[in-house]
């Protein structure tokens, strides 16, 4: 890409996307372009397959494939290359593949396309193919639709239709910042695997950095339409030079970084601490006993059968502290969620709060009940209203509760966004005009609103960039000293776990398999499941040296004179 520009035409006039930028991918190299959302990577990689939304074009520049200008291409004209030359995995596999067609008549699909096999050898062709991606049982499961297979799977045969033409550069968006570390670890060590076999170059586009270090070669980091910083992916990210860089690397979860050595300092701090305040310390705010939620489902041949989702699972959260439950998809931690805030009955077991059992509780007093304890949801696109403004999507519980009269309700919101620090000025506007990290500090000012004790979050900061998370991250954890609230929760990720829980519960297919501080699982994991599960975060082992080193301030920007190492 030489000097390339990207830019839409909106109704307030042109935007430009991407400003400007040259890289160079060589046959086999691992490229990763590495920056926050609306950072111009995803763009600037769709323009180089011709497929840019909307009114995207490219208004400057060069886009050379293989000694070919392919810049002004016509869609006919770049049908030589799609598929065939260029392959892509795209980023969400949950949508990006046809929910009534069958797994292999879609990966035909696109060796029908790109002519590469002859008609009778498709089946057999589609079933190596998934094969390879590393699908077990793959002939059986080409006959199946996407809504039988789980995120890793779908993401499996993704990589299946992208390198079924044995395309020369892959490109890689976000392929697996929808999945669980253990499952993204052997989808990336696979999907490495065979790029190398096939001599094929891959360009990655991720918000992780960790994961950008520990896979690709080059490092390429983008903000706001410009390359701000390019080369060796270690150099990089043992020496930031640009002041963004050094923020992302900085508040980047995944990397051994100096924020996991602060927090090892902090806690030696408030071990002394712990001494004092001893009293606080055993208060228990929620008990979890036995606790085992049986689903009915369906056999293969339409028989019965039970699925013990959470088996026989106990815990407790102490006031003021943080519980996280950790396990891949499909461990049972959201049901368990679920049953502690009392939206799902459990089979067996029982849920304390401050001593009473939920189950003995009338509507009234459940109702009462839901003040003390409030949930915040994985996807903040998908859990606050779109018809309600922002001040009423935070209102709400404040009048369904009836608390305080219509301007005492007012107050209490502006108290609420100043919590979150988002302007004022927010309330008057609606969901679809603020990004996903505004729109989770929405969420938690909501559940804020009728001043809980306990707040349910439930892979709170999975749907988030790092640097977002980072923030709120950091803001849970002012807020929890600040009203001494207690948290549960929920993740696979973790990374994020190690910077914010006091303690840990590791489920694996409904059941605990081992629970205690964080500083003991994450020093000396007992089960062999616990320690895949911590080997798997990338870019772990990835030294970074000392923020002192990196050069960075208080306020994650870089210090005076602090360029070089």
């Amino acid at each position: 890409m030489k000097d390339v520009k990207i830019a839409f035409t909106s109704s307030t006039g042109i935007v430009e996307a991407v400003r400007g930028i040259n890289m160079t991918i060589y046959p086999g190299q691992s490229v990763a372009i590495v920056g926050e959302s609306g950072s111009g990577k995803s763009t600037a990689a769709m323009s180089i397959l011709g497929l840019l939304p909307g009114t995207g074009t490219v208004t400057d520049g060069q886009i050379i494939f293989d000694g070919e200008d392919i810049t002004g291409l016509s869609d006919k004209q770049m049908q030589k290359y799609r598929g065939s030359e260029i392959g892509l995995v795209p980023q969400d596999p949950m949508s990006n593949l046809n929910p009534v067609w069958r797994i292999g008549t879609q990966v035909a699909e696109s060796l029908k396309a790109n002519n590469v096999v002859k008609g009778s050898e498709v089946g057999a062709r589609v079933t190596e193919l998934l094969e390879e991606a590393g699908l077990p049982d793959a002939e059986r499961r080409a006959k199946q639709y996407p809504h039988e297979f789980s995120g890793g799977m779908r993401q499996r045969a993704l990589i299946a239709v992208g390198l079924a033409a044995r395309p020369k550069l892959l490109i890689a968006d976000e392929p697996t910042s929808a999945l669980d570390v253990t499952v993204q670890k052997r989808i990336l060590d696979h999907l490495e695997g065979l790029t190398r076999d096939l001599g094929t170059a891959v360009l990655f586009i991720t918000h992780d950095l960790g994961l950008a270090a520990e896979r690709a070669e080059h490092l390429v980091v983008m903000h706001r339409g410009r390359i701000v910083e390019s080369g060796p992916s270690l150099q990089i990210l043992r020496n930031p030079q640009h002041p963004y860089t050094q923020r992302l690397v900085k508040a980047a979860p995944s990397l051994a970084s100096s924020r996991i050595q602060s927090a090892l300092a902090a806690g030696e701090q408030s071990a002394e601490l712990v001494a004092k305040g001893d009293v606080q310390e055993t208060e228990e705010v929620i008990r979890v006993e036995n606790l085992t939620r049986i689903f009915d489902v369906r056999g293969s041949r339409g028989d019965k059968k039970s699925l013990r989702a959470v088996d026989d699972v106990s815990f407790t959260l102490r006031r003021g502290s943080t519980l996280a439950l950790v396990g891949e998809s499909g461990s049972g931690k959201s049901t368990a969620a679920n049953m502690v805030l009392n939206l799902l009955e459990p089979s067996e077991g029982k849920v304390f709060y401050k001593g009473t059992d939920l189950s003995t509780l009338s509507g009234k007093e459940l109702f009462e009940m839901r003040r003390k304890m409030q949930v915040v949801f994985q996807n903040p696109y998908g859990s606050l209203d779109p018809m309600y403004s922002i001040y009423k999507c935070i209102e709400e519980p404040l009048a369904l509760h009836k608390v305080g009269t219509r301007k005492d309700r007012e107050a209490r919101v502006a108290d609420l966004l100043d919590m979150v620090a988002m302007p004022r000025s927010a309330m008057r506007r609606f969901p679809n005009e603020l990004s996903g990290g505004q729109r989770q500090r929405i969420a938690i000012a909501r559940a804020l609103a009728l001043k809980p004790e306990v707040l349910v979050l439930d892979e709170a900061v999975s749907a988030l960039d790092v640097l977002v998370q980072n923030q709120i991250i950091q803001l849970l954890a002012e807020l929890q000293d600040e009203l001494d609230l207690s948290y549960l929760f929920i993740t696979h990720d973790l990374a994020v776990v190690r910077q914010i829980a006091d303690e840990v519960v590791v489920m694996k297919q409904g059941a605990v398999v081992e629970q205690g501080t964080a500083d003991e699982i994450f020093a000396n994991p007992q089960q062999d499941y616990t320690r895949d599960l911590i080997e798997s975060v990338p870019g772990l082992n990835i030294e970074l040296g000392t923020g002192s080193q990196l050069g960075l301030t208080e306020d994650g920007g870089a210090g005076a004179g602090s360029t070089r190492v």
